[in-house]
């Protein structure tokens, strides 16, 4: 008896610790809203860092970044404004907002996504900016991806073609400057002329396109909410919010099937209504009409 006691004093203390700090939680979080300054202020270093790659180790090489983070529902948007005010604070020179999207979803969730195009000697280190101020608003880095497009081939590719192309073209011009020339042939080369200078800018433009995706790194952000994810280190607080959210599911779909069910019982019943009234049974002798029966029975005398 007394090891049963002590068994169950124990779990009380700490189902009651583990409540306490989820309330602590709670109540901080529903007392002061977390606001962009609180997570752009100074951070620790993020407990998780994604792999990153530094431009220098891979040059000609345009890189994507792209971060995935789930945090409580009430912090994404302070997390969102906070992102986009360092990417304001580096200037559009360093740091361009691309997109944006803030989506309220039907159980009260929240999705989000920032969209942005860095300095690629930025993107790493602004990349690891992002997470710790999302880990400061008690949520996580949970899918991260880099993708890399060799763009050097291109461009070496484009300086040749249009250095021959150019070569050609003054060629064609120099001869084109003599007064030695027939009809025929002047006009055969003012044609190569006008192909050398289409091919010179189509060289040019894939030149320019190129060195565009090396000057400027694409990097997107993207928020869900905790809905289905544990963020805590408490199992009994996140088993009390498992079973609450699971409690509120089951009776979002109880009202929802009485608002769905409930206009066709009260239909069903109004006219069940009418069926039995006065109205209803005279309807239903009018439908039926006098029965011949009756008719004959009235037409014989009584005897």
């Amino acid at each position: 008896m007394r090891r049963f006691l002590l068994t169950t004093s124990l779990i009380a203390v700490l189902a009651v610790t583990g409540c306490g700090k989820k309330a602590e939680r709670s109540k901080g979080g529903d007392s002061r809203q977390v606001t962009s300054a609180d997570i752009s202020a100074p951070a620790r270093a993020p407990s998780i860092v994604a792999p990153g790659i530094d431009p220098r180790a891979a040059p000609g090489v345009a890189f994507t970044y792209r971060y995935d983070f789930v945090l409580p529902d009430k912090s994404i948007a302070a997390v969102q404004e906070a992102h986009a005010s360092s990417c304001e604070k580096l200037g559009p020179t360093q740091c361009r907002i691309s997109g944006m999207r803030y989506t309220l979803l039907d159980d009260e969730g929240i999705s989000a996504r920032l969209e942005f195009k860095l300095s690629p000697e930025l993107a790493r280190a602004f990349g690891k900016e992002g997470i710790a101020a999302v880990e400061k608003a008690s949520g996580k880095l949970i899918d991260a991806e880099i993708n890399g497009t060799d763009v050097a081939p291109t461009i070496e590719a484009a300086q040749q073609i249009g250095g021959d192309a150019a070569t050609q073209l003054a060629e064609v011009e120099r001869k084109l400057t003599t007064g030695k020339l027939g009809d025929d042939e002047r006009a055969e080369l003012q044609t190569q002329a006008r192909e050398l200078r289409a091919q010179v800018a189509n060289a040019k433009a894939e030149k320019v396109a190129a060195q565009a995706q090396l000057a400027s790194t694409p990097m997107s952000f993207s928020y869900e909410g905790d809905a289905g994810f544990s963020l805590g280190g408490n199992p009994v607080g996140d088993a009390v919010h498992a079973t609450w959210a699971s409690l509120s599911s089951m009776i979002w779909f109880v009202l929802t099937a009485l608002g769905v069910a409930l206009p066709w019982v009260l239909l069903g019943g109004l006219l069940l209504a009418i069926w039995r009234s006065q109205l209803g049974l005279a309807l239903r002798k009018f439908v039926r009409g006098r029965p011949r029966g009756a008719d004959q029975s009235t037409a014989t005398p009584n005897a």
